[in-house]
C-alpha cells in the first residue's frame, strides 16, 4: 500500500508538470496508452472463463468508470494540478473521500458513525494545518 501511495503521488506530480506543457488530455491519454500493455496482460490473466454471469449493470459501470472517472475526470484533475499547484491541490484531494461519504449519507441514507466523523475532522484539521503552516 505504501508503494502504491508513493507511485501514485509521483505520477500525479509528474502528470501535473507535464500538463503545463502538453495539456491534461494528452497526459492522461499517454498514461492510458502506456499502461495498456500491462493492464491488458493482467486482464487476460484474471479473465473469467465465461462472461455469462457479468450483468448489464457491471458493463455499464465499467464504461462509466473508464470514460468519466479515468479519462474525462483526469483531464480536469491534471488541469487543476497545473493551475493550482501540485502541493495545494494534492492536499485538497485528501478531502475527497469525505465529500463522497457526506454524499452517501445525504443522498443514499448511509449511516455514518462517530468514529468516521472524528477521523474526518482530524484529516480536515491536518489539511488545514498543512496549508496554514506552508505559507
Amino acid at each position: 500500500m505504501i508503494a502504491a501511495i508513493i507511485v501514485c503521488g509521483l505520477g500525479y506530480a509528474e502528470g501535473a508538470k507535464l500538463s503545463r506543457t502538453i495539456g491534461g488530455w494528452q497526459v492522461i491519454s499517454w498514461a492510458l496508452i502506456l499502461s495498456l500493455p500491462p493492464m491488458g496482460a493482467l486482464a487476460i490473466f484474471t479473465m473469467p472463463a465465461t462472461f455469462a454471469n457479468v450483468g448489464q449493470g457491471a458493463w455499464i459501470g465499467l464504461a462509466y468508470v473508464s470514460t468519466f472517472a479515468m479519462l474525462i475526470g483526469f483531464v480536469f484533475w491534471y488541469r487543476g494540478l497545473a493551475l493550482g499547484g501540485i502541493a495545494i491541490v494534492g492536499q485538497l484531494q485528501l478531502l475527497q473521500p469525505f465529500f463522497g461519504l457526506a454524499l452517501a449519507a445525504t443522498l443514499l441514507g448511509e449511516s455514518v458513525g462517530w468514529d468516521i466523523l472524528m477521523v474526518s475532522v482530524g484529516v480536515v484539521l491536518c489539511v488545514a494545518g498543512a496549508r496554514y503552516f506552508s505559507r
